[in-house]
């Protein structure tokens, strides 16, 4: 069974209907229940939304625990604010986070939201844009270097061990987009709209074993 946690923070039913679409016989369940999340054999740890409003939530159901037991112990999807949950800290209400990973959590800085042509560009970032890997990892399966992936995002995680980065991403500055450590795997962007690209990712997962 592969757990999608629902702490009450955005629309988690791409990501269901994503999940079922590459599963096969696997059962894929949204859940509340830090029970549920104990018991599954991997889990996605999506979301959407202001980090303080997403931390404050997930310790209001108490699935704090959970999450960091199936970080520690099983094959683990971060996906958008559940990569930036992973770090230690956010300047977006300047809120600690999970502290998986060494590192905070940045916005943009507007002063560098620039193209090399000179054309400004808006934040948040939010479209497609091309995910470079730094390293190989069986979650890049099937997957071109430089393929394009969908994003909707201020902040951007800033790792303090760079050996934990798996891809990179180019918006006005480079910025870390992909970390990959023994059994986790949290990406910026959303596979769940990516096209082909992220439902090979997402299939990938389902067939992991970290």
């Amino acid at each position: 069974m592969i757990a999608v946690i629902d702490y009450g923070m955005g629309n988690l039913r791409s990501v269901w209907q994503a999940l079922v679409h590459v599963a096969g016989p696997r059962e894929v369940v949204v859940t509340a229940d830090p029970a549920v999340v104990a018991a599954a054999e991997r889990v996605v740890f999506p979301g959407q939304g202001a980090m303080p409003d997403c931390m404050r939530e997930l310790d209001a159901r108490g699935l704090r625990p959970a999450v960091l037991d199936a970080a520690e112990n099983k094959p683990f999807l971060g996906i958008c604010i559940g990569l930036q949950m992973l770090f230690e800290q956010s300047e977006e209400g300047h809120v600690p986070g999970l502290g998986i990973f060494a590192g905070r959590v940045r916005r943009f800085p507007a002063d560098r939201m620039v193209t090399p042509e000179g054309v400004r560009l808006k934040v948040p970032h939010m479209g497609w844009n091309e995910v470079t890997r730094t390293r190989p990892h069986a979650l890049w399966k099937g997957i071109d270097d430089g393929a394009r992936f969908y994003f909707v995002h201020s902040y951007y995680v800033d790792p303090q061990d760079r050996a934990c980065v798996a891809a990179t991403t180019g918006y006005g500055i480079p910025f870390t987009s992909v970390v990959a450590r023994d059994n986790i795997f949290a990406i910026q962007c959303h596979p769940e709209k990516s096209a082909r690209a992220g439902l090979a990712l997402l299939s990938s997962f389902v067939e992991w074993k970290p």
